[in-house]
């Protein structure tokens, strides 16, 4: 890993781990990785993806798009990508999405072209989603790392 004074997400892993994870993933020069949090709703993913951020603030989160009206204090582009349902479905059939899901009526899902895009520039990126939403993306990217949050027994 070269050493630009800046914290790696990898660095969260032990050197065994990073050479298995290379090894076992197609890796090239300027290809970021692509780190996916899931577990079922309320477990803790959202608190742990912001302890994450506070360690490694280059990584890079990726937004989700919704159909669903915003809710108060939520920002365009920052919380959700909004858009209408037929923009949704219209997108769904040009497969531009990674992951997507109806929920509570509302469509939800990960643009995949964002992701793409700074995977190439070798951004790391971090997903937060349910466990449909991770087997969804682990189908488009099965050398992603993906972390299962279980809740406590």
């Amino acid at each position: 890993m070269i050493d630009n004074g800046k914290k790696h997400l990898s660095s969260f892993m032990s050197e065994r781990d990073t050479r298995y994870a290379i090894r076992n993933t197609s890796v090239s020069v300027g290809r970021g990785l692509l780190f996916v949090i899931s577990g079922p709703s309320g477990v803790g993913k959202g608190t742990l993806r912001k302890k994450v951020f506070n360690i490694f603030p280059d990584l890079v989160y990726s937004v989700s798009m919704n159909t669903r009206l915003p809710r108060k204090g939520e920002i365009e582009g920052k919380d959700y990508y909004f858009v209408t349902t037929d923009e949704f479905k219209k997108m769904i059939k040009e497969n531009k999405f990674v992951e997507w899901a109806i929920v509570h009526g509302d469509y939800k899902g990960t643009p995949i072209k964002f992701l793409i895009d700074e995977l190439q520039k070798g951004r790391d990126i971090l997903l937060e989603l349910d466990v449909q939403g991770a087997m969804q993306v682990k189908e488009k990217f099965p050398d992603g790392i993906f972390i299962f949050i279980a809740p406590p027994t």
